[in-house]
């Protein structure tokens, strides 16, 4: 069994009277999801997160590791993989899909979101994300 790991984050934003998260549509199988990617050789869980983020939406972050949720699936025979989810607000940088690995990213309400996220896993950890955010 090949064990795999990537990291990324709920990136939340104050909008008027609605928060809203970012959600990105993968190139990889189209599916809706948060920011996230692979862990690099000496790369702490939150660098991966923060490289990650960066890379795919153009955006920096302040990452919330007092929010941390874990997913882990089998994404093909003989592997399983972990996904570290955090909590992030942005600080900076302007949002630009990076072409190659994100078709689409979109601010999304919570209830918007919990519609467009794909897999019920990504789903899970959203809800307890605004459980998070509501306390």
């Amino acid at each position: 069994m090949n064990l795999e790991k990537s990291c990324g984050a709920v990136i939340c934003r104050e909008d008027g009277d609605f928060p809203r998260v970012l959600v990105i549509r993968h190139q990889n199988g189209g599916h809706w999801a948060f920011p996230k990617g692979h862990v690099e050789k000496g790369e702490s869980e939150e660098e991966t997160a923060l490289r990650e983020i960066r890379e795919e939406t153009g955006l920096k972050v302040k990452m919330d590791t007092g929010f941390r949720q874990t997913v882990t699936f089998s994404p093909k025979p003989q592997v399983m993989k972990d996904v570290v989810y955090f909590g992030a607000k942005p600080t900076g940088g302007t949002l630009k899909r990076q072409e190659e690995e994100v078709l689409e990213a979109r601010w999304a309400t919570f209830g918007e979101a919990l519609e467009l996220v794909t897999f019920e896993n990504d789903r899970t950890v959203l809800r307890e994300f605004i459980a998070y955010y509501e306390r």
